[in-house]
């Protein structure tokens, strides 16, 4: 019955009332076979009928009074009352269907029926009867086909609410379910890899100091083992805060994305890190990242933090590694590749990896495709980033935090 309440929607009354006119003008015109045209009379109600129903048709009530009253008019004055009578009819259909309060449907009702009664004044037995029976097509119809709209209505209504009711229900389930995943790796974090991780550093610390006449080149090693265990715990504190209270540090520019400004040194740390690990870098930045919006800068970071970590892992130490990025047209065109030809790092695993994986889910977030691939004796990675669209509503990694390769 659902296109019950799509051809009787409030906001088509207008529509129906038109038509309804233009169809009672029609039956006027052409007329019934075997029938006089109308009179005067006819079209001197008629006429009236037409245009109140096109002025009330947002007040139903006012519009049964109004076309009530014409067809109780109509009744002594002219014999053929179809065009009074139909529009009395439709009047309590429209009141049906829009009343707020049932009494005045059933008060809409009585009047009507009066009316139709007070014809019945005076008149045999036999043709009162009949008109007894009329009242089932002119009171009755109207009232139950505009209580079946109601009640199609009410139900679709019903339907929504529960509809929404339901989804609301998920999405509470849903996000309790993603807390819980966030605090069980929040806890696995911090128990695990935290604690070792902080063991790794102390210990370090500790030969700096008990090991004091070291060649400077080792000192340098440790120092910067130190300084980037340090830093990892920093960031995993944070990873652990926005895992277990996403919301409490959404606000928070510094763990959410990097300052545009800041992204040219940022990819020149990332660079000198990856010096330190022995892999000897070119880059090409181009001055035109610094003003990237922030989702696309945090991105290169990430791209080109995985990608020379890549190349120290696998490429190995000495291995030469180009890295460009340029923006043109609003897109961002990076790219890393190396020449394969370094020493391989004992201890470093050959691969089983999940950066590249992770690298094409970034790009493809942000509408990019992420190609790699070998070239020559080496490998190469790269993409384009296209121009900004919308930001994402979810907050983003704050900038400088490592991943795994």
């Amino acid at each position: 019955m659902g296109w019950v309440g799509r051809l009787f929607d409030a906001r088509d009354t207008l529509a129906r009332i038109l038509l309804l006119d233009l169809s009672g003008i029609g039956y006027l015109v052409v007329g019934v076979h075997g029938r006089p045209g109308p009179t005067g009379t006819q079209w001197a109600l008629a006429v009236p009928a037409f245009l109140l129903a096109l002025l009330c048709h947002r007040r139903p009530l006012l519009n049964l009074l109004l076309q009530s009253a014409l067809l109780a008019a109509a009744f002594p004055l002219v014999d053929d009352v179809m065009i009074n009578q139909v529009g009395a009819s439709w009047a309590l259909l429209e009141l049906t269907m829009r009343a707020t309060r049932p009494r005045t449907i059933w008060l809409g009702a009585g009047l009507l029926a009066a009316v139709d009664l007070t014809n019945l004044i005076g008149e045999p037995v036999r043709t009162a009867l009949t008109g007894l029976f009329g009242l089932a097509v002119t009171v009755c119809l109207p009232l139950l086909l505009g209580l079946v709209v109601r009640t199609t209505r009410e139900l679709s209504r019903q339907a929504e609410e529960r509809a929404e009711a339901d989804r609301r229900r998920r999405e509470s389930e849903s996000r309790a379910a993603r807390a819980d995943e966030r605090g069980a790796i929040a806890r696995e974090l911090h128990d695990v890899l935290a604690h070792h991780v902080a063991s790794m550093v102390l210990r370090v610390g500790v030969a700096r100091h008990v090991l004091p006449d070291l060649d400077p080149r080792v000192g340098d090693v440790f120092d910067d083992v130190h300084a980037t265990g340090t830093a990892a715990l920093t960031d995993l504190r944070r990873l652990v805060a926005v895992l277990r209270d996403p919301d409490g540090v959404r606000g928070d520019a510094a763990l959410t994305a990097i300052e545009p400004s800041a992204l040219p040194a940022a990819l020149g740390a990332a660079v000198d890190r990856a010096r330190q690990a022995g892999v000897v870098v070119e880059a090409d930045v181009d001055p035109a990242v610094g003003a990237l919006d922030a989702v696309r800068g945090q991105a290169v970071l990430r791209l080109t933090q995985e990608a020379l970590t890549n190349v120290a892992k696998h490429a190995g130490a000495e291995a030469r590694a180009q890295l460009t990025v340029s923006v043109e047209d609003g897109a961002v065109h990076w790219a890393v590749s190396d020449d394969g030809r370094g020493a391989a790092p004992a201890g470093v695993p050959s691969g089983g990896g999940h950066g590249i994986v992770g690298m094409r889910e970034r790009v493809e977030v942000l509408g990019g495709r992420l190609e790699a691939g070998p070239t020559g004796s080496g490998w190469r990675v790269r993409t384009v980033l296209p121009a900004a669209g919308p930001a994402p509503d979810t907050p983003r990694p704050r900038a400088g935090a490592p991943e795994p390769a």
